[in-house]
């Protein structure tokens, strides 16, 4: 595919996708994410079983290890924006994907058929979680220029701060990525997200460049640690109370877990 085309192909995917109602979008090369922080630090780490990992992998990969559809050459990164006054889109209610996921997958279904319909292009829907066949999505966010990862080991972006979640779709064909970008609003911040965890989970340096071979580690500096927030998403789910929920006929339990990194963050407030 020529430069031309490829830049045409690049302006259709962004226009459709904002279309469809992704707040972000951008594209990743597979073979960048190869290199990238997660996809090559994190098999080498502890495996993590809390929440949010589904305990029953796919096959007998090492954990965090990525297992990467067929044919996948690059990845469609969408971004759907969860600001703090609506805090409803993050809401897990019972067993039901949050309303913001939902809209999430909407998006991603709907480029998939556009893709297949007026281009002749394949698309995989990735998973989620990693466990189940997904990637490394925040780092996949960085390379198709959306953001930097931040100091409270989430993704940044100029435009929503931390506030945002992601999915991710792997094309068949071979294009380049759109990032990374130099925003790095955290470089000179004074760490408000680390200081309002409640559980401490950025107060000490927990991996080193030397056990991994690389300096980008979580929380940039190694310091965040995945077990004490795991801590506080427990206390979420076991404090989580049953309410009746408008479209579900019986009262389920809603969880609404810590966000408060997130809406610590003054980057993309208004």
């Amino acid at each position: 595919m020529g430069s031309t085309d490829t830049l045409k192909l690049y302006s259709r995917i962004l226009t459709k996708a904002k279309e469809l109602g992704a707040s972000l979008v951008g594209i990743a090369n597979v073979e960048d994410l190869k290199k990238a922080p997660s996809y090559t630090v994190t098999p080498m780490m502890p495996a993590y079983n809390g929440v949010g990992a589904n305990k029953e992998r796919i096959d007998n990969r090492k954990s965090g290890e990525v297992n990467w559809p067929q044919g996948a050459k690059s990845v469609i990164v969408i971004a759907y924006a969860h600001p703090e006054n609506k805090p409803e889109l993050d809401y897990w209610y019972g067993s039901i994907d949050p309303t913001g996921n939902k809209k999430l997958i909407k998006v991603v279904q709907g480029l998939i058929e556009w893709l297949q319909n007026d281009h002749g292009i394949k698309a995989f829907h990735l998973p989620y979680h990693v466990e189940r066949g997904g990637i490394y999505l925040k780092d996949a966010a960085v390379f198709a220029g959306m953001g930097c990862i931040g100091k409270n080991n989430l993704l940044v972006t100029p435009e929503f701060g931390p506030r945002i979640r992601l999915r991710g779709l792997t094309l068949e064909i071979d294009l380049p990525s759109t990032g990374p970008t130099t925003f790095d609003p955290c470089a000179y911040c004074d760490e408000i997200c680390n200081r309002s965890c409640p559980q401490d989970s950025f107060k000490e340096q927990v991996y080193t460049p030397g056990e991994f071979g690389r300096k980008e580690l979580p929380g940039r500096s190694g310091d965040y640690d995945r077990l004490r927030c795991n801590i506080q998403m427990k206390i979420d789910e076991d404090t989580a109370v049953e309410q009746n929920v408008e479209d579900i006929e019986k009262a389920v339990r809603v969880v609404k877990y810590c966000r408060r990194c997130e809406f610590s963050c003054p980057v993309g407030k208004v």
